[in-house]
C-alpha cells in the first residue's frame, strides 16, 4: 500500500513537472525552426537549431536598448527593496510596540491590493513629480509595490533567529544599525535570495504599470519591447519565440543563481514566523 501511495505521488510529481515544461519547449522549439517549418510538420520534436532566428529577432526588435532600462530598473528597485525592507523587518521583529504593530499590520493589508488599482492617481502623482520616462520614478514605484511582501519575509525570518547573535555585539559597544549590518544580515542570505527572485521577477515581467510610465521608445523595457515587436511580427512565429526566450533568459539565470537559498528562505519565512 506504501509503495502504491509512493508511486502515484511520483506519477502526480511527473505530470506536473511535464506540464510545466511543455510551454517552454514548444517556445524553445520555435525558436529554433526556421520560417518554413512549424510545430506540427511531421510531428517531428527536434527543431533544426536555425540560430539565426535570436540575431534577426535581437536586431528587429530592439531588446538590447530594452534589457539595458530592465536591468537598470530592476537591479535599482531591488537594491531599494533589499535595503528597506531588511532593515525595517528587524526593526519589527526586534522592538515589539504599539507603532511597529500597527505599521505591519497596514503593511499586510497593502499586500491585499493589486498594485494595477492604483495606476490612475499614481499616474497624477508621477507627471507632477515628472517621473514619466524616467529610471528613478519606476525604481521608486515598483520598490514600493514589492516592499510589503519583502517586509513580511524579512520580518518573519528575523523573527526565528536568536536575539543572541546581535546582543553580545551590542553588549561589547555596537549599535543597533551596525549589529544589524555586521552579524544578523549575513543569517538572511536565504530571505534574502527569496526576496531578489520574487522581487525581481516581477519587476523584470511588469508590464500593466510600464505601460503607462514608460511611454518613449528608448525607455521602453523588455515586456514593452516584446510586446510591441509581436504587433509587428505577428505572423513569424520563430522571431516571436526567439524575442521571448532572449527576453526571459535573464529571469532564468537569476533564479538558477539564488535557487540554492529559495525554498529555504520562503519556507523559514513562511512557517517559522
Amino acid at each position: 500500500m506504501k509503495l502504491t501511495n509512493h508511486i502515484s505521488k511520483y506519477v502526480i510529481v511527473f505530470i506536473m513537472a511535464l506540464l510545466s515544461i511543455i510551454p517552454f519547449y514548444v517556445l524553445l522549439y520555435l525558436a529554433l525552426n526556421p520560417p518554413s517549418r512549424t510545430m506540427f510538420d511531421g510531428f517531428n520534436l527536434l527543431p533544426d537549431f536555425h540560430f539565426q532566428n535570436f540575431s534577426s529577432a535581437w536586431k528587429s526588435s530592439k531588446l538590447g536598448n530594452a534589457i539595458i532600462n530592465s536591468l537598470i530598473i530592476t537591479v535599482g528597485a531591488v537594491l531599494t527593496i533589499v535595503l528597506v525592507s531588511s532593515t525595517a523587518g528587524y526593526s519589527i521583529a526586534r522592538f515589539k510596540n504599539k507603532w511597529n504593530s500597527a505599521i505591519y499590520s497596514t503593511l499586510l493589508l497593502c499586500m491585499m491590493i493589486p498594485a494595477i488599482i492604483i495606476t490612475v492617481p499614481l499616474y497624477t502623482l508621477m507627471k507632477n513629480i515628472h517621473g514619466i520616462n524616467s529610471h528613478w520614478a519606476m525604481i521608486l514605484l515598483l520598490a514600493t509595490n514589492s516592499l510589503p511582501l519583502a517586509i513580511f519575509l524579512y520580518t518573519s525570518f528575523i523573527k526565528a533567529l536568536p536575539r543572541e547573535i546581535e546582543e553580545s555585539a551590542i553588549m561589547d559597544g555596537c549599535t543597533y544599525f551596525s549589529a544589524f549590518w555586521r552579524i544578523t544580515f549575513h543569517f538572511l542570505k536565504p530571505v534574502t535570495a527569496s526576496v531578489v527572485i520574487i522581487s525581481g521577477l516581477s519587476i523584470w515581467n511588469n508590464y500593466g504599470q510600464a505601460v503607462f510610465f514608460l511611454q518613449s521608445q528608448s525607455m521602453r523595457t523588455v515586456p514593452l519591447a516584446i510586446n510591441m515587436f509581436f504587433q509587428s511580427y505577428g505572423a513569424q512565429w520563430n522571431l516571436m519565440a526567439a524575442a521571448a526566450v532572449i527576453g526571459v533568459s535573464p529571469a532564468v539565470i537569476t533564479f538558477l543563481v539564488f535557487q540554492k537559498y529559495f525554498i529555504k528562505g520562503i519556507t523559514a519565512g513562511a512557517v517559522k514566523g
